[in-house]
């Protein structure tokens, strides 16, 4: 891969993989570690014949996500103690879903995520099964019991 191409890349989907996987970590440093670890990644990657720049997304989300999940299996987040809360989040290009981003931040990590990869990146089932390494089925079922718990958040507020 060429640097004009790398950085062609980079430009156009640098802010989606971001959203994607700030949604699962829930901290800036976290997620921004994480998709520079992908993008550092893909730089180095040889062996992968990405069939078209859909393919790249998906690829790029795919390690990201499993970045943040190496680094909340590792030793020093499960035994670290946060001092300070998290301010920041990342842009969204509507700004009316607001509220709803708030429920939605309410959710368990595996509901997040499918949500957010359906709603706001638009992938269809068999694409989410395929970034996140699980089954349709079980795509469907995270989707479904998500829609059932923001209906319950929903309702108490």
């Amino acid at each position: 891969m060429d640097a004009n191409e790398y950085h062609r890349i980079v430009e156009m989907y640098l802010d989606d993989v971001y959203r994607t996987v700030f949604c699962c970590c829930k901290n800036k440093e976290n997620a921004e570690d994480a998709v520079q670890n992908a993008f550092l990644k893909l730089l180095k990657e040889k062996n992968t014949v990405f069939q078209d720049d859909a393919h790249i997304k998906r690829w790029l989300i795919r390690v990201a996500l499993n970045e943040c999940k190496n680094m909340w299996r590792s030793f020093w987040n499960k035994n670290k103690v946060s001092f300070e809360e998290l301010n920041t989040a990342p842009s969204y290009r509507d700004k009316t879903h607001s509220e709803l981003l708030d429920v939605i931040d309410q959710l368990p990590d595996n509901y997040r995520a499918v949500i957010h990869l359906y709603y706001y990146e638009e992938y269809s089932v068999k694409e989410i099964a395929m970034i996140l390494r699980i089954s349709e089925s079980n795509v469907q079922v995270r989707l479904k019991r998500a829609r059932d718990k923001l209906k319950q958040l929903v309702k108490e507020e």
